[in-house]
This record gives C-alpha cells, structure tokens and sequence, in this order.
C-alpha cells in the first residue's frame, strides 16, 4: 500500500474526530437504539431505524478515519529544513500578477483539502506548480481556466 503525505495538523484533528466518534458518539447511538427497541415494535418504530442510520454513517466514518490514518506519512513541517523553498505543509502567499490580488495557501495532504480553509491538496495544480519554488519566484498555473501567472511573495512553515 502506498502511503499518502498527511500535515501533523491533519492527523491530529483525524484522529481528534476518531476519538470523539468511538467514545462519545457510538456509546450515544447505541444507547438510543437500546431505548427504541424497547418502546415495541421495531417495523414502525422511527426512532429506531433513524438511531440504525447513524450507527451506520458513524461506524462507517470510523473505518474511513481509521483507513486514511493507517497509509498516512504524517509530515511536521516545524520539524524540517526547507531552506525557502516550497514543500509540502508550507503555507504560500501569491501575488496574481494580472489582476494584483494575493492569496494564501498551505500545503497539505489529499484527505485534509478544503479550499474554503485556503488548504490546497499537494496533487492539485497550483501545489504541483509551487513545489520546489522560493520567494519571489515566477510560477504559471496550468488551470482549466487558462494559464495564471503568479509570484510567490511569502514561504511559511507553521
């Protein structure tokens, strides 16, 4: 099996969401199916079929957690030497140099993408563009959009 690249940060909250999931939210579920089951008849019994649902999204939420943890390389940024350079787990600011506005990325792993969050996975394009760039370094995109091209105004590790 192939290990994934996964920031210290993602793992953590990975594994924050697992605990939770096993000690408060399975006991809970199993705790609402015991009391639907003992109002009667289990074929019309809402409650009980909803309380089922869940155990099922919740136990299923568990393996995936479990999986995407067990082929994680967990990578600390803080702990390496990048010597300015663009890696996995920095966190980039651009400067798009056709329309002037800046924007900040980190780095991370597949599983822990969330553009809303400006977290980029290290297979998208922008990261892939990025990866071995320094500061003040010209980078093209290759977007479905067309090219854009950037400068990279800042290099984090944090």
């Amino acid at each position: 099996m192939q290990k994934h690249p996964m920031t210290k940060e993602g793992a953590d909250a990975l594994q924050t969401e697992l605990t939770k999931l096993k000690k408060v939210d399975r006991p809970e579920v199993i705790e609402a199916i015991a009391t639907a089951r003992d109002h009667g008849d289990l074929k019309e019994n809402a409650e009980y079929h909803a309380a089922r649902e869940i155990q099922g999204l919740i136990e299923g939420r568990i393996q995936q957690i479990e999986s995407v943890l067990s082929l994680a390389q967990i990578i600390d940024v803080k702990q390496l030497s990048p010597n300015g350079k663009v890696i996995f787990g920095a966190t980039v600011t651009l400067l798009n140099i056709e329309t002037d506005e800046e924007v900040t990325y980190k780095i991370v792993g597949h599983e822990e993408a969330d553009i809303k969050l400006n977290k980029i996975s290290v297979n998208s394009p922008v990261a892939r563009a990025l990866i071995g760039k320094e500061e003040a370094d010209e980078v093209v995109v290759i977007a479905p959009s067309g090219n854009i091209d950037y400068e990279i105004i800042n290099v984090e590790y944090i």
